[in-house]
């Protein structure tokens, strides 16, 4: 698939779009507050989000760049792995450019504009996040013929940078696109009677996950260095061909 000729379309977001957009990051914003990591409300402020309009790419684009070398990649819908897994090993992340409509605010299968870009790009301008994004890009284009492997690989961005939550202050916070976009499930995150586990890698590479319904449960990291260094470990046992098992 050719990313080359796709672009967004700014002029052609209705009312109704700018409207979901505001009324999501309004939920979303007040939702969040202390339920966040401090990278992701830092990088809200970075780029320069704001309630008003839907973002345009080339101005996320500006900024992005000037902190960590990412960018924007408009993408019509969902990619396959190669060109996903291409991109983040070019500093690239593909973003769909369509928002969701009024009716799916809480859950939608597949990522809209609202997740793809108020869910990832501010921890794409923390450094230590987008360099663990870079490097699981590198070592998933090594692995792309492997499906055991590629299976892990998604596992680990599912539960990381999809689902992850980590400890700050004594705390769970969330960091997860998945869960940083979505109301809903930014609840069941949180709820009492939903299992969060401490991340390790074995548990993490053989938990099943599923795209049409919330999480059964999800891991919180005890630190920020723990995202690269599971990227690490995952890549010297595809490398070797280790077998992983839980413990």
């Amino acid at each position: 698939m050719s990313n080359t000729m796709f672009a967004q379309h700014y002029d052609q977001y209705t009312a109704q779009d700018q409207l979901v957009w505001k009324v999501l990051f309004d939920r979303q914003t007040a939702l969040l507050h202390k339920r966040a990591c401090s990278a992701f409300a830092q990088g809200l402020k970075r780029i320069g989000f704001h309630r008003n309009a839907i973002p345009k790419f080339e101005e996320v684009n500006e900024r992005l760049g000037s902190y960590t070398g990412w960018e924007l990649v408009a993408v019509p819908g969902m990619v396959d792995d190669a060109t996903f897994f291409a991109l983040l090993a070019e500093k690239k992340f593909p973003a769909t450019t369509w928002i969701r409509p009024m009716r799916q605010f809480d859950f939608i299968e597949e990522a809209d504009l609202f997740h793809d870009i108020f869910g990832h790009v501010p921890l794409l301008s923390d450094a230590a996040f987008a360099n663990f994004l870079h490097f699981l890009g590198h070592v998933a284009r090594l692995h792309l013929n492997d499906a055991q492997g590629l299976q892990r690989l998604r596992a680990l961005y599912w539960f990381t940078v999809e689902f992850g939550l980590v400890m700050e202050e004594g705390k769970p916070r969330i960091y997860g696109a998945g869960l940083l976009s979505s109301a809903g499930e930014t609840h069941h995150c949180v709820d009492d009677e939903t299992i969060r586990r401490d991340f390790d890698l074995a548990s993490v590479l053989h938990t099943p996950f599923t795209e049409v319904r919330f999480q059964e449960q999800y891991f919180v990291l005890p630190n920020w260095e723990q995202l690269t260094e599971s990227v690490a470990e995952l890549a010297a046992l595809l490398s070797t061909n280790w077998q992983l098992k839980t413990v």
